[in-house]
């Protein structure tokens, strides 16, 4: 059997670089809701559930990826879901209604779902285990940048191209190009051997360990607050500085450079400082932000505090990754899976949010993600500093 020594060029990092750039596409759901909730008119309940279609997939795919993994190999599998992504770019050119957008994300959830759950594992095929986790975290910080960009390009096809779902044919066209240079890459994968693959029993019986189930819990709170600024940024800078759509989409970048300024000043503080002090720290700087951003008027107010936010929210997924994997490195493949489904928590967060804010105010919908901010603080807390 060959060793993933062998592979010492680092041209084999481009399509595994690659893929982690179109991991960020999934993030577009936020500013895409905005465009299609204006061009179908539609309430704030009816427009949630365009980003609960990507991320309910997290929930019902992530097991049954590795099944499949187990079964046709890591690079199928991460081929696989790069054509669900393909096609899902490709639905909003061919039909463009509201259920038409639904499916097309749905897809895009699926896809996005079956490359996180099997590109780590790819990677630790094609590299050095002394260079795994630095090569991973390249790759978080290549997803940052997709998704910075997302909403740029977004607002560049519907000012410069006059149709903000030109966006979608430039996506699909990189995911097409990643499609042939992935099949460039030569993995060791042992042809024939067959991987244990985890039982749904097995999984779900770490359930009953509660420092699993509270960092599942922030988890789902993390990405449900993820999902509701990315969404809620632009209506924001709308109703608070009467900013056009094309301009205030521009806000959510913001927040995503800040994310990604924020990841690599994580990983240089993180060296040193406790995993959990810093969660706490940083938890709390984020909500004291975002009772700022909730309260003020002003252009520059607003946008500070959005970078604070997500300054501040940047490290909360890694390091409670990190923490569950410490926790138990003997179920290291089944407490991943749990991790994956936990990002579900985005499609649980935003139709509370969407609800509340058709039932009072904008603002009173917001308060959902100040509300899970307080709970990752509170559970922070039980968390043994090292």
């Amino acid at each position: 059997m060959q060793s993933n020594q062998e592979n010492k060029s680092p041209l084999v990092l481009i399509p595994i670089f690659l893929n982690f750039f179109i991991m960020g596409f999934v993030d577009i759901v936020g500013v895409a809701t905005n465009y299609v909730k204006k061009d179908f008119v539609l309430s704030e309940t009816t427009a949630s559930l365009i980003p609960m279609m990507v991320f309910v997939w997290f929930a019902l795919c992530a097991v049954p990826t590795g099944v499949l993994m187990s079964k046709i190999g890591r690079k199928k599998t991460v081929a696989v879901s790069l054509i669900l992504t393909a096609l899902a770019m490709s639905i909003p050119f061919v039909i463009y209604n509201y259920l038409g957008v639904l499916f097309a994300f749905a897809l895009l959830g699926i896809g996005n779902t079956v490359l996180q759950v099997s590109l780590n594992p790819l990677v630790a095929t094609v590299v050095r285990k002394e260079k795994l986790t630095s090569t991973l975290t390249m790759g978080q910080f290549i997803k940052a940048i997709s998704s910075f960009l997302g909403p740029i390009l977004v607002g560049f096809a519907a000012t410069q191209l006059d149709d903000w779902r030109f966006t979608f044919l430039f996506y699909g066209l990189a995911t097409i190009l990643s499609i042939i240079i992935l099949y460039a890459l030569h993995t060791n994968e042992p042809v024939g051997a067959v991987e244990k693959s985890s039982s749904f029993r097995m999984i779900f019986a770490l359930l009953n360990d509660r420092y699993l189930t509270n960092c599942i819990l922030v988890i789902v709170l993390i990405v449900g607050i993820d999902v509701g600024l990315n969404t809620s940024i632009p209506q924001l800078l709308i109703d608070r500085v009467a900013m056009p759509l094309e301009d205030a989409a521009l806000g959510t970048s913001l927040y995503f450079a800040a994310r990604t300024i924020g990841t690599f000043i994580g990983a240089l503080l993180l060296v040193k400082l406790s995993a959990v002090k810093f969660l706490q720290g940083t938890i709390l700087l984020a909500a004291i932000a975002f009772i700022g951003m909730m309260v003020s008027s002003s252009l520059w107010g607003l946008l500070l505090s959005v970078a604070i936010v997500g300054l501040a929210c940047a490290n909360v997924f890694s390091i409670i990754f990190s923490l569950a994997l410490q926790h138990d490195m003997k179920h290291a493949n089944e407490i991943s899976a749990l991790m994956i489904m936990g990002v579900s928590g985005g499609a649980l967060v935003l139709p509370l949010q969407g609800l509340i804010t058709d039932a009072w105010s904008f603002t009173a919908g917001m308060s959902v993600i100040l509300l899970s901010m307080l709970l990752i603080g509170s559970i922070s807390f039980k968390f043994k500093s090292k």
